[in-house]
């Protein structure tokens, strides 16, 4: 047997209700070589994994024909735009009303009796050849698309919903019930059409944001430039972009500068300034300058592609979605059961007529389609996912989006993520008798060879003070200490107080100072020359300007204890713990002891995040119920170990999250409710005799049409 298997996505058009899943999963799942199937209902999206010695796409594309649906190779960025899969519901659906509306008249001796006959339900009755040949036409343009695949499924003896509607269609026939079965072809029809419009809808959620980048790109070279499809640019090759186009490619500024709007990416309108050597992003909006890119990933691999693929729904999926697929295959063949007790026994116990129950138990038939139930939570998690793709908070799926809604505590690591990750200059201050100016200039001189956070701290606040760095020689980087060099005739030396220590130049009114600093949050760093020292700097990580004003809207939320785990000093933790009203602060803590502590916060609040950067936390966010990243700096990193990625790192984005999370699993919850308890009213009115097969079937698709609805109102979830 090979080891290597093949991994291909189709695009099934016909694919709309778990129904034709399970229909899918038996014939394609009986092909030799095939080892697993997945697939996405809302995207009619199936995913095939073969030996390609044993199987191929022929014999897979074969085995979906014989459902009576088709499939293509699919591709993220191609509509569906042949005219008749568009239109070709919407032009039976109205044949089979006008046939119907014709039979009725022609059967009715009145406008009155017309009205009576739709709303009461006589037995029986003369039909005349013309009114049969309407209704007839009314049945034929109605199940026009589901009579191949409820053939397929009688024969394969698996009761869905397009069976049980052709059923009761033919027994309303048999019965005489010609307006009936004419109008259950005709609602059905009626309801597909409606159901494939709102699906579409939840699909297009998602697609629309791949669709904002451009099928075409301006690649430059040195002969000139000229277009080409997007698909065709390759890494290395630079692509022009004029004022008011959209960047077609991830990459990196190597001429030009102007603003870009990467809302798309972020969530934020406000434009950010790109120059030489910035990251662009493939979808976001050009400004008013021109720029010249340098491609730096595959049209297939860049940011926008990649997430959009892990939105993909058929990875992921909510407990609640996995619950009511479980349920719904018992669910279906119980009440199909049912009906034929109701059948055969109704006349033995309850005294009605074999007619009465024949049409009762097909009633019962239609209520046994659990579309409603099970289309209720995917549609609403597509739509959850997608607004908050939109507003820049990326969920990697259903899972994810219900384990959020469920949170009690936070997790948050400081540097790069409550603070900024990039130490700043506070306080400089010369010693020693040396002027501020010349001491400056000569620690920049130094610093300038570093590649330590400090030293670049310090050199970019000599650039603000306008100072230029003298010549330097015989560098020496001294690990975890400082640096040493020749600036002009002196050997300088610049570093921690543990390099003070080790030098031996330790005094009290220094140590006093240091210990000062330490205790505000602020790093000591100190510089001089031989025994002398010149200078002190103090240095801080500033917090995120949001960080506090994002911790006090959890706490609004409900949010029960949030955590500040570290491996800084206590005294900075301590410090800013304070500032942001911290009461838990853990600091000096090593990778696994962060995740431990998430694993001890988990068994004291049941659901809790962490939010970390996406680089170091990788162990403390796989402990966490939810795993949270920001995304600017670290984004590919990000987009791999975490479950939810704040693509603005708007830390009052989590405040978003929560409530959005909240509101999705509430709408969840409606839906479920809603499809189950309209289900129970109408096994109850078939018991009672007093349901139609025409209610029965306007009830069920009703019901699918409220529940879509429903969860679409999720797209327009605001922040």
């Amino acid at each position: 047997m090979s080891a290597i298997h093949s991994h291909v996505e189709f695009r099934v058009h016909g694919l709309d209700c778990a129904e034709e899943v399970s229909l899918l999963r038996r014939e394609v799942g009986s092909v030799s070589g095939v080892t697993d199937l997945t697939f996405d209902v809302l995207n009619a999206k199936m995913g095939v994994r073969f030996d390609p010695s044993r199987a191929d796409q022929g014999m897979i594309r074969a085995a979906v024909a014989r459902t009576g649906m088709k499939c293509e190779p699919y591709r993220e960025a191609k509509k569906d735009d042949a005219w008749w899969r568009l239109h070709g519901r919407l032009l039976l659906c109205l044949v089979s009303g006008v046939a119907l509306f014709g039979g009725a008249f022609t059967q009715a001796t009145s406008v009155a009796e017309f009205a009576r006959s739709m709303l009461v339900h006589e037995h029986g009755g003369h039909i005349a050849p013309l009114t049969m040949a309407f209704y007839a036409a009314a049945m034929i343009s109605g199940m026009f698309f589901a009579a191949p695949k409820a053939w397929t499924a009688l024969r394969r003896l698996n009761p869905e919903m397009n069976v049980l509607v052709a059923v009761s269609i033919l027994g309303a026939v048999v019965l005489g019930e010609w307006l009936e079965g004419a109008t259950l072809a005709f609602l059905f029809a009626l309801a597909g059409l409606l159901e494939s419009w709102s699906i579409s809808r939840a699909r297009n959620a998602v697609s629309s944001l791949l669709a904002v980048t451009p099928s075409e790109a301006t690649v430059v070279h040195h002969h000139g430039e000229h277009r080409m499809p997007v698909e065709q640019v390759k890494v290395g090759e630079v692509v022009r972009v004029k004022p008011g186009e959209r960047i077609p490619c991830d990459g990196e500024v190597t001429s030009g500068m102007s603003q870009v709007n990467q809302a798309v990416i972020t969530g934020e309108s406000i434009p950010v300034m790109k120059e030489l050597g910035s990251t662009v992003f493939a979808g976001t909006m050009n400004g008013d300058g021109l720029v010249e890119v340098k491609v730096s990933k595959p049209p297939s691999d860049t940011l926008l592609s990649r997430m959009l693929r892990m939105l993909d729904g058929s990875h992921h999926r909510a407990q609640t979605e996995q619950f009511v697929e479980r349920f719904a295959r018992v669910y279906t063949p119980a009440i199909f059961l049912l009906a034929i007790l109701v059948t055969a026994g109704a006349p033995l116990l309850m005294g009605w007529d074999w007619e009465r129950a024949g049409y009762q138990g097909m009633v019962i038939l239609l209520i046994s389609c659990p579309c409603a139930l099970v289309i209720s939570t995917p549609v609403t998690v597509v739509a959850a996912l997608a607004s908050a793709a939109r507003a820049g908070v990326l969920i990697k799926g259903g899972v994810h989006l219900e384990q959020a809604a469920k949170l009690k505590a936070f997790a948050f690591d400081k540097t790069g993520v409550l603070t900024e990750g990039s130490p700043e200059v506070q306080t400089f201050r010369t010693l020693d008798g040396m002027g501020e100016t010349e001491a400056l200039r000569r620690l920049m001189a130094l610093e300038q060879r570093s590649e330590h956070p400090v030293g670049h701290a310090v050199v970019r606040y000599a650039s603000q003070q306008g100072i230029e760095p003298e010549m330097v020689s015989d560098f020496r980087a001294v690990r975890g200490r400082g640096a040493e060099a020749v600036v002009g005739r002196e050997r300088f030396w610049a570093g921690s107080h543990r390099f003070l220590h080790e030098k031996g130049l330790e005094r009290e009114g220094i140590c006093s100072q240091i210990e000062a600093l330490e205790d505000e949050g602020r790093t000591a760093f100190l510089c001089g020359t031989g025994d002398h020292v010149w200078a002190m700097v103090a240095l801080a990580d500033p917090l995120r300007k949001e960080a506090a004003e994002a911790i006090a809207g959890l706490r609004r939320e409900g949010v029960e204890r949030v955590v500040m785990l570290t491996g800084d000093n206590k005294p900075t933790a301590a410090a800013v713990g304070r500032q942001l009203d911290l009461e838990d602060v853990r600091a000096e803590m090593l990778p696994d002891e962060k995740a431990e502590a998430v694993k001890r916060l988990r068994n004291e609040f049941g659901h809790v995040a962490m939010v970390g950067d996406g680089i170091n936390d990788a162990q403390a966010l796989a402990s966490a119920s939810v795993g949270i990243a920001l995304g600017r700096r670290s984004t590919d990193v990000a987009l791999e170990t975490a479950d939810v990625v704040l693509m603005n790192e708007d830390l009052r984005n989590l405040g978003f999250l929560l409530r959005h999370a909240r509101r999705a699993a509430f709408v969840i919850r409606q839906n479920v409710v809603f499809a189950i308890g309209l289900k129970a009213v109408f096994l109850v009115m078939a018991f009672a005799g007093i349901a139609t097969l025409w209610m029965a079937i306007a009830a069920d698709m009703g019901a699918t049409l409220l529940v879509t609805f429903n969860g679409l109102r999720l797209l327009h979830a605001k922040r």
